[in-house]
């Protein structure tokens, strides 16, 4: 009989991966980074998407509501929250970009969005209406921890945006074979059979905007050591041979640059409170 995997157990070895977390441990791993990324997120944001429109909806659908933002980023989404709430609360262990969620509040005047300076699951906050937090618990290696943090503040519901990677991609490949299964990181995937595992059965909704901008290299050569980066095997040379004729197959060279597929979207997943129904 197949042994049922552990989802919570997958989660925290793939967050605890070697060289995965060495830019956590910087005093601020965004200092220096967090205007290019508010600059990406406004560049994303260009297009709609049903992952906005369905929160919009949400929120309109429970006027006065409170939203706590976990990992708020530089606040693109405290800002779309904060016309149909009463308050949101926008939460970030990173001062760097804190500072840039801060210039963008007051530049749109907003006032009802407070900004707070901590990490999740440890903060301390008041019970809000909707919990909310958009791809920033894969740091987080303790992921039910981290959902029934979010369960305990939140009175209507509970909404995560995670990765949702194609699972014939470049990395699900190279995972298969050089750790037996396909995830490189912590994603939907992974997520979702974790709730499952709790006892949760979440809703879902891909987001329809298009997947993810691919990435891309200068070199094979790069593309090698980011995928042994990823992978935490950098020391390891066993399978360098396999990784470099994955890549060499799958990756197009295009305009100087060595391109991946792409094909990863975003994927929300909800869940409600018996008072809280759908919009």
């Amino acid at each position: 009989m197949e042994r049922a995997v552990d989802w919570a157990l997958l989660w925290r070895q793939l967050v605890e991966t070697p060289n995965r977390g060495m830019g956590r441990m910087a005093e601020d791993a965004w200092a220096g980074r967090a205007q290019a990324f508010n600059e990406r997120v406004r560049q994303r944001w260009d297009r709609e998407d049903s992952s906005r429109n369905f929160l919009l909806g949400l929120l309109k659908a429970h006027p006065g509501s409170t939203v706590l933002d976990i990992g708020a980023g530089a606040g693109a989404w405290a800002c779309l929250f904060s016309p149909w709430t009463a308050k949101v609360t926008a939460l970030d262990p990173s001062r760097a970009m804190i500072e840039v969620m801060e210039e963008n509040l007051r530049e749109r005047g907003i006032t009802n969005v407070e900004v707070l300076q901590a990490s999740w699951p440890e903060a301390t906050v008041e019970d809000h209406d909707f919990c909310f937090c958009s791809h920033a618990m894969y740091d987080s290696p303790d992921f039910p921890a981290f959902v029934r943090r979010m369960e305990a503040v939140s009175r209507k519901g509970c909404l995560l945006l995670l990765r949702a990677p194609a699972p014939d991609g470049v990395m699900a490949e190279l995972a298969r074979e050089i750790w037996g299964q396909p995830h490189d990181s912590p994603n939907f995937q992974v997520a979702y059979n974790c709730l499952l595992q709790m006892g949760i059965l979440p809703n879902v909704l891909v987001e329809d905007s298009g997947p993810w901008k691919t990435w891309s290299h200068g070199s094979l050569e790069e593309a090698f050591l980011e995928v042994k980066g990823r992978l935490g095997i950098l020391e390891d040379p066993r399978h360098d041979t396999f990784i470099r004729e994955v890549l060499a197959r799958r990756l197009r060279f295009e305009k100087g640059r060595y391109l991946w597929p792409s094909g990863v979207r975003s994927a929300l997943v909800y869940w409600f409170r018996p008072a809280a129904p759908l919009p």
